[in-house]
Order: C-alpha cells, then structure tokens, then sequence
C-alpha cells in the first residue's frame, strides 16, 4: 500500500491521497466539476502540470480561468497551440517567445513577410483544428548540448540564445501533437481545454526590444472557456477602440506626435491647450488651497547632482549634454531642485512642513517600442511635490497626501481605484534598516487612514517604498495615478537638515508625491474615461453657436460675446453647410451644448437649446440659459478645498 500524504487546501481542510497520485487525480477526489474545470495545480506556491506526481505534504490548490494564474497558463498554453499553426501553415517561421499577457497572449515569429489579416484567419482555423485533436501537452526537462541540437536543426537561432540564458545544465521543452517548444511552463493538460480562440492583430517588435535587433511580427490573440466570454472580451476590445485617447485626439483635434521633429513628444491643439490648462489650472489651485507653495526648477542639471541623488547609479534614462566642458542632464524628476531650494536656508522645527509644488516638465529617454500616446511619452509634466517634515508629522502629511489624491480623482469621476504598497525594488539605494523605516510608515499612515491595499513586492522607487493609487477606468482598467513616496536616504545624501527644539541638527523626512501624476497621462487616462465627453466645467468649448443662415451670423458673434463675458468657452460655426451639418459637426466634436440661432430666435433674442446626450431642450432667453448652467461650469465643490483650508 501506498504511502499517504497529506494536501491542505485553501479553506485550511486536509485532503489525504496516495504519494505519487498526481494533481489532476487530487483534483477529482476535492470534486468533479473542479477537476474539470482545472487547468494547472499550485504546490507549496509553485505551479504545476497537472499531470505532475505529488510525493510530500503540500499545501495544495487547484487553479481555475478564474484565477489570475489560471489565466496566464491557459493562455500561455493558446500561445503554444498558435505557433503550432504557424509552423505548419508557414514551415519558414521561427518562433521566438510567445507570453502570456493582460487578457490574452501573444507570439513573435521570424518571417520573410509580415503576417496579413487573411492569414490570421487561416492560423485562426488551424488552431481550432488543433484544439479539437485534444493532444496531451507533455513536459520533458533535456540537457542543454540535446535541446541546441534540436533547435539547430529547425534553424532557430532565436531558441538557441534563449537556452544560452538559462541558468543549470537542464531546460523543460513541452511538446502536443509533435510541436516542440522550449519553455518553462507549466500548461494544461491538453490542446482541447482551450475552447474559443480569437486572433486580434498583427504589429511589429525588435527581438528582445532592442532597435539593435530585427524586426519581428507579432500576432496578438485571445482565447476564452466559454463564448460569451470571448464575446464580451471583443466587446470590450470594441469599446477600447471607441475610447482610444490617439484616435479621440485626432478626431477631436486635441494633440498630434511629429516623428520628423521626435517620437514621443506631444503638440498640443489649441483645444489640447485648453484642457491641459484647465486641468493644471484646476489642480494649481487646489495646491495653494491646501497650503503648498510654489517652486519652479531649471530644465539643465549639471550631472553631479545626478551622482549624489543616484539617478545615474540607477541608470535612469535620461538625457545628458555639454556646455563648456561640463556634463549636464535634462531633469528625469523634480526632486534634486527642490532640494537646493530647502537647503538655500537654515531651516527650522518651527518651519515645518514645507510644502513645494512644481508643475515641473520633465524628459525620460524612453525607447519607441514603448512610446504609446500620452500613456508613455518622452517629455511631460507632473503635478509634482515634495513635503520636508519631521517624523512626528509624518502620518498627519502622508494623510493629507491621501486625501487630496482621493478629492482628486472624484472630481474627475474616478471614483473607483485600488491601493498597493510598493516596497524595495532590486536596484536600489539605501540601508535595509532605512527602507524597513520607510516601509512601517507608509503602513502605519496606510492603516491610521483604515485603507484596503495589496503588496507591490518591488514596486517601488529606487530611493523609497511608496504608495501606489491606480484608478480603475469606465472599463474596469487600471491606470498607475496618484503616488506617495517616503525617502530617507536623498535627505542623507544631501545633507539636509533641520534644527530641532533641542537646538540640534536632524534629517528631515522627504515625501515625494503626485496627485495627478503625469499629466499628459492622466489627460489620456481622462479622455478614455469620458470618451471624449469632456465635462462643461473642463470641456476645451463649451458651447458651439450654429447661425442657421449667413444672415444670422452676426447676431450669433453677438449671443458669444454675451457668453464669453461671462468666462464660457464658445466658438461660432461660420461653415456654410447645413443646420444639420452643423448639428452632426457639433456632435461629433462632443460640445456639452448647442445654440441654434435663426431668424425667429434672432427677432425674439432668444436661443434654442440643444444638449448633449438629451437632444434638442427648446428656445430660451440667454440670460435664462446662461442661469440654468451654471452649476455644470465648476467642479464638484464637496471634493475641493476652500481657502485657507488647513492639511490634517
């Protein structure tokens, strides 16, 4: 008889089962629709096959498409059924890397000829033939010189750089069907738990992301249990599109990106003037209410001082130039500068905290293969503050930091968002005890302030652990927004100090903080949360005046003039379409409201309503419209500080 071993599962229950009974059959004695529905086995926190014997007590569970992991495995698992379709519908292809990733998967292949939209649907049909041949994925671990002999026969280069890199003498290859793939994995058990797949897009990528490497093409995909969840995915893909902050740029005629001039380098439209000045407008005020004071730093650092913060230790990516022998850096971040600015005085207990805010703009020498719109770009502006403190007034600041981040995203109608703790990331700087300092903090502000939040392990920035507030759009995604970092160690490395009530020297706190964090960032983030549909208070024009005739057009520059006295933002359609041209030229560029002017309104000096979202709201008197809206043109007043409001 067997030896038993015993399992203890999620809810602390103890499974008893054979030594050698593999996670499958473990699976089918907890239940049979859960074995069904499994599709890989988490050991002691190591995930594997479910064909894997299990030969000691363990803690066990069984993974599910409903669990984050499940889902990474059953579409890395799809990824490997693609390349198998490519290999056979294109023997010239060499399959390079095929990851998991957010709500689906992706492979790159080697070809002559980039993958076209007729050929997705072809390697989208020969996979439903392999899903339906339900071949068993198997595992087995070689030794390295077997598996290069494998890939030097097939000609993949890319495989054979790949082994190079793994570290011991062994490497796992999973083969279904014939189709042998050097991967870590583990997969399910078979071809056929993967039900509907669906190929999304082909586009470009650089072996390992390096412009240095050639250029790959990658098929992007998706695969789901059940159609309605592929369905509802595409849907969500459908509405991505109809947000997407480029296209709603161009459209809206918001910002433009000139690669003559430099990748990743925003130009603002005059209506993308607008909202951007809205917006600092709008968070520069809050700033002053809540009793920051305002900084403004060079743009040219000389690079000592990147020595001395670590940025260059780090290998940031920054820009570097020379003036008159001298190295200097384009500023990464704000904080050296507000530094310089604190140490320009002897400062006192008395004096603080000290609060300095900078709309400071900044530049990172990003690589293009991640440059995406405003979400990542070479040069943009954060709403950037640091606050010099001592230690017993640092959960009171961290507080406020809080909820100003919370009033932030109200307004703006994020009003869902999830909270993480970021701790130590690999490369650092800094004493363990300092950073284990730093970390009780945070916690200990996170907790006075009775917050929910998970552990970023390695998250945060390389001088402090931080608090990261990601807010979740109108499409449940999750976006890096306000951020609250605590540093002990730039306050070292400086050699700032304060002078206590004892009349001697100590090292102030640092907390670097954002509320909105990158604008051109959170101005994307906000035009895909709105889709475009700007509030009144922040819409770039208000309201559009549409003449009805060429001989209304004066009275219409007149009913403007009216409006922007009163501070509206208003533009006349002088176009000499039609009242329904206008109207769908209107709507398309998402004006809040319509004035239609005619001969009647025009006798009777009157306006006729339309708004958007609800149509057509008859005529009125300006003065009456003018009344009636007035609400709409500030931001919500319950999340916005009134003067001379005190931090917590």
């Amino acid at each position: 008889m067997s030896e038993q071993i015993k399992l203890t599962l999620p809810d602390g229950s103890v499974l008893e089962v054979a030594q050698g009974t593999t996670a499958l059959e473990a699976a089918e004695q907890i239940g049979p629709r859960l074995a069904k529905a499994a599709l890989v086995a988490k050991v002691d926190g190591e995930l594997y096959d479910l064909d894997r014997p299990l030969n000691e007590d363990a803690r066990f569970e069984v993974l599910t498409f409903d669990s984050e992991e499940g889902r990474d495995v059953y579409w890395h698992s799809a990824s490997h059924i693609m390349a198998d379709a490519v290999t056979q519908l294109f023997p010239e292809a060499k399959p390079t890397i095929g990851p998991a990733i957010e709500d689906g998967f992706y492979y790159d292949f080697d070809v002559p000829e980039p993958f076209t939209e007729d050929d997705l649907r072809r390697i989208e049909e020969k996979m439903q033939q392999i899903i339906a041949a339900d071949a068993s994925f198997q595992r087995s671990e070689v030794p390295k010189p077997e598996a290069e002999e494998l890939f030097e026969q097939k000609q993949n280069r890319y495989k054979l750089e790949l082994i190079e890199d793994v570290e011991g003498d062994v490497v796992s290859l999973y083969e279904h069907d014939g189709f042998v793939d050097l991967c870590a994995g583990p997969h399910v058990p078979s071809t056929g738990r993967i039900k509907h797949v669906k190929l999304l897009s082909v586009a470009g990528a650089y072996w390992r992301g390096s412009e240095a490497n050639k250029m790959l093409s990658r098929i992007y995909g998706t695969a789901y249990p059940t159609r309605e969840q592929l369905e509802q995915h595409l849907h969500r893909i459908d509405e991505a599109q109809r947000r997407d902050h480029r296209r709603l740029g161009r459209e809206l005629d918001l910002f433009s990106f000139h690669e003559q001039a430099g990748a990743g380098l925003v130009y603002y439209h005059p209506r993308g003037a607008m909202l951007r000045r809205l917006i600092t407008d709008f968070v520069t005020t809050e700033h002053l209410r809540r009793g920051y004071e305002l900084v403004h730093t060079p743009h040219l650092v000389k690079s000592d001082m990147w020595e001395i913060s670590g940025h260059a230790q780090q290998q940031y990516p920054m820009y570097y130039t020379e003036i008159e022998g001298q190295s200097y850096g384009i500023k990464p971040m704000n904080c050296p500068g507000h530094v310089l600015i604190y140490k320009s005085h002897t400062r006192s207990y008395r004096d603080l905290p000290i609060r300095y805010f900078e709309l400071g703009t900044v530049y990172r020498h990003e690589k293009s293969g991640v440059l995406h719109g405003l979400m990542r770009v070479r040069g943009f502006t954060q709403d950037d503050a640091h606050i010099f403190c001592t230690m017993d007034q640092l959960t009171d600041e961290i507080t406020g930091v809080i909820r100003f981040a919370e009033d932030m995203l109200h307004v703006f109608g994020f009003d869902e968002y999830e909270v993480f703790l970021s701790t130590r990331p690999e490369k650092s700087i800094g004493a363990d005890a300092v950073w284990e300092r730093a970390t009780a903090a945070l916690v200990g502000a996170l907790e006075a302030n009775e917050m929910t939040w998970e552990v970023d392990e390695g998250g945060g920035a390389f001088y402090g652990p931080k608090i990261d507030i990601k807010m979740k759009d109108a499409l449940g995604r999750l976006w890096q927004g306000p951020t609250i970092q605590l540093d002990f160690n730039l306050p070292e490395r400086f050699e700032m100090t304060y002078v206590g009530e004892d009349g001697e020297e100590h090292r102030p706190a640092m907390v670097h903080r954002v509320v909105l964090a990158g604008i051109e960032r959170f101005i994307g983030v906000f035009i895909e949360q709105c889709a475009g549909e700007f509030p009144m208070w922040v819409a770039p024009v208000q309201i559009k005046v549409l003449p009805i005739n060429d001989r209304n057009l004066e009275y219409a520059e007149q009913v403007a003039c009216a409006l922007r006295a009163e501070d509206l933002r208003v533009e006349v359609d002088t176009e000499s379409g039609t009242l329904g041209s206008k109207i769908r030229q209107a709507e398309l560029e998402k004006a809040p409201y319509m004035l239609i002017v005619g001969d009647r309104e025009q006798e009777a000096n009157e306006v006729a309503v339309r708004k958007r979202g609800e149509g057509d709201l008859g005529p009125t008197a300006l003065a009456d419209f003018m009344e009636s809206i007035a609400g709409e043109t500030h931001p919500d007043a319950r999340y916005c500080a009134t003067p001379g409001d005190p931090m917590p």
